[in-house]
């Protein structure tokens, strides 16, 4: 059986704890791994190295850290095929899938590289007489992140490469589900350069998160996952004083308006509800169909899905894979049966597709006619599963939208500009796609939801990132010729 470690001080190192989890390839449903569980001493030992690595990183010159950054991003681009096989090889995307991950990440960290730019201050001469005042970017120290199973690869570039960028040491507590990434990017960086200890991996489950969220000498602390863990880990790590930015699930909506481009929007509406087998907290989960372009568009979103290839990631012909695990396969299969039940109009159901093996495949699930009073509407099922919403207006569409406790990501299909133009100052959420299903910033713009998608003050990556990963010190200098001071015990003013 292999043997998945951590990594500590720049080198692969097995566990103590006696604690081994599995890792399963969804595909043939069989364990290929075991990954190894950190108890809470060794999560303080390898916070330990991190720390001790962290005084000596801060004081690297931002050209190091740049050239640090440039070799690691050549590196990660030259070998994105071999981490995309890892990717498919444990979550279960498909192979295009995978690399697409790989790409985005990739772009954070061209986004870091600019790090000498993005830590300047400011400047302030003769702030009063004979003073000067300027400001200044400093690291926080050792800061953790925690990444979820769905993006084993692309959530944790947007992470470190930004903190290690700015000066920090960074320790990833990956996915126990998906970890050989994790020990992947940190060979390469690694190879990039990097001293030993910036870059840790601790595998684990519960105990190893406490360890972090506790821990005195983590300063911050980034998380992504489900929304009741978010809050846990926001409560958590603020209670121990600890910077928190921890971003939660999501329930996105796409508006089609009556206008719309009609296969336009259906091809959306699959790409974004089924890729990835709807295990993206940016996936479309809804649709909500304004007026008479509801019937059209689930005709043509249903003409679309038999077309749709299900199988191993491992194949080039498979567009969609397998959902990570037995047991969520299961609770999505159970999510269907209740939107049956509950009144929804079944038009393609997934339960029925069979893919050859025992892996952990359910087909694409296609639910009309759904209300919001529904499980398969008020829960984020995270998985192949598209409700439709038929609303009569535009503004019973946005008040859908703004009335659902998650506010990730929504998205809106019309050739009216003065429509999508009134939809971005109406829509509460944090992320919005004009005739773009999955609106994913960019690396220089910053990732986030609003309302239960986000605990935190900030939002991910970019400029957002860079402000979490550093805190700012003011400086206030005068330079006074010999002889001029004198005793005043009153407030200074700025004169």
């Amino acid at each position: 059986m292999n043997r998945i470690t951590h990594w500590i001080g720049g080198a692969a190192r097995p566990g103590t704890s006696g604690r081994v989890g599995p890792v399963f390839n969804p595909a043939t449903g069989e364990q290929t791994s075991e990954v190894d569980l950190a108890s809470a001493a060794e999560v303080s030992e390898a916070v330990a190295v991190a720390r001790q690595a962290a005084q000596e990183w801060r004081s690297a010159s931002l050209a190091k850290r740049s050239t640090v950054l440039f070799k690691f991003r050549e590196l990660l681009a030259a070998q994105t095929q071999e981490l995309a096989a890892i990717i498919t090889s444990e979550h279960g995307k498909v192979l295009s899938d995978a690399a697409g991950e790989v790409a985005r990440g990739l772009e954070n960290a061209e986004f870091a590289t600019g790090i000498p730019h993005l830590m300047k201050g400011s400047f302030s001469e003769q702030a009063a007489t004979g003073v000067d005042v300027y400001s200044i970017k400093q690291p926080l120290g050792v800061v953790a992140g925690i990444t979820p199973f769905n993006f084993p690869a692309m959530v944790p570039l947007w992470m470190c490469t930004t903190a290690i960028a700015a000066g920090n040491a960074f320790v990833l507590k990956p996915s126990e589900k998906d970890p050989s990434s994790a020990l992947f990017l940190a060979r390469l960086w690694k190879e990039a350069g990097l001293p030993e200890g910036v870059f840790t991996v601790v595998n684990g489950d519960k105990e190893a998160v406490d360890a972090i969220l506790t821990h005195p000498d983590i300063a911050a602390v980034s998380f992504v996952g489900s929304t009741p863990i978010a809050k846990y880990i926001y409560e958590t790590g603020t209670a121990h004083g600890k910077r928190v930015q921890a971003l939660g699930g999501a329930k996105n909506h796409m508006v089609v308006l009556p206008d719309a481009e009609l296969d336009a929007a259906a091809d959306a509406a699959v790409n974004a509800a089924y890729g990835s087998a709807g295990e993206r907290c940016m996936a479309v989960s809804v649709v909500v169909a304004v007026g008479d372009v509801a019937g059209p568009l689930v005709d043509a979103i249903a003409a679309r899905l038999p077309k749709l290839k299900i199988g191993a990631g491992t194949d080039p012909e498979s567009q969609m894979g397998p959902l990570i695990t037995a047991q969520h396969r299961e609770k999505v299969a159970g999510y269907i049966a209740r939107g049956a039940a509950e009144g929804a109009t079944v038009v393609a159901d997934g339960r029925e597709a069979e893919v050859p093996g025992d892996g952990y495949f359910l087909g694409v699930t296609l639910l009309d006619n759904v209300k919001p009073s529904m499980d398969v509407y008020v829960d984020e099922i995270f998985g192949p599963v598209l409700a439709v919403v038929r609303a009569e207006t535009y503004a019973e569409a946005v008040a859908l939208i703004n009335d659902n406790e998650y506010g990730n990501g929504t998205a809106i299909f019309t050739r009216d500009g003065g429509a999508a133009r009134q939809f971005q100052f109406d829509v509460n959420a944090g992320m919005v796609g004009v005739n773009v299903p999955i609106p994913v910033p960019v690396a220089y713009y910053s990732f986030g939801g609003w309302k239960a998608s986000l605990f935190g003050d900030t939002h991910m990556y970019g400029p957002d990132g860079i402000h979490f990963f550093t805190r700012s010190k003011v400086v206030t200098s005068r330079w006074p010729d010999p002889g001029t001071s004198a005793i005043d015990l009153g407030f200074p003013t700025n004169r």
